[in-house]
């Protein structure tokens, strides 16, 4: 019962708080907002809220069916690591990963709603790289939500990067 109650929550808080950006519409309460709507789940950027860059500040889950996946890291299909001590090429297998569960739900990347992603190093350099690869997974003009956060260490040394996603893939 706890573990239901826990996943609950958990999936009532990605519906409050997830992100992206599009037109301009005016809320009810007078703040503008912008505002895109794709499928089961609308992303905002609140006039009221920072100017993201990047990401987007909270997205609206509106349907379809949530979908948790798991912090991935630089394993292959057989379980191998791939990219040891390379940054770029973990950072690449972790979003094929991604990328393939959210395919095995029904869904494909636009789906994504949110991404938490723990990097061993977040320098300039390897938040660059980290964008350059992201970007080519995500939809720039309305990426999800997103939070990048430096961590001492993963599971394992050999590891410097996992990303867990939340996304919503429509009902068929």
């Amino acid at each position: 019962m706890p573990i239901k109650k826990t996943v609950l929550w958990t999936a009532a808080l990605f519906g409050l708080a997830c992100c992206v950006n599009g037109q301009e519409k005016q809320s009810t309460k007078g703040a503008g907002k912008e505002m895109f709507s794709q499928k089961s789940f609308e992303l905002l950027i609140p006039n009221t809220m920072p100017k993201s860059v990047g990401y987007s500040q909270l997205a609206t889950v509106t349907g379809g069916t949530l979908v948790f996946v798991s912090g991935q890291v630089a394993l292959d299909n057989s379980g191998n690591v791939v990219g040891k001590d390379d940054f770029r090429a973990q950072v690449q297998q972790v979003f094929e990963n991604l990328k393939a569960a959210v395919e095995a739900a029904g869904g494909t990347f636009d789906d994504v709603i949110k991404l938490n992603s723990y990097l061993v190093d977040l320098s300039p350099s390897h938040l660059a790289e980290f964008r350059e690869v992201r970007d080519k997974y995500v939809n720039v003009k309305n990426p999800p939500a997103s939070t990048a956060v430096q961590v001492q260490r993963l599971f394992r040394p050999e590891f410097l990067v996992e990303i867990e996603a939340v996304a919503v893939v429509q009902n068929k």
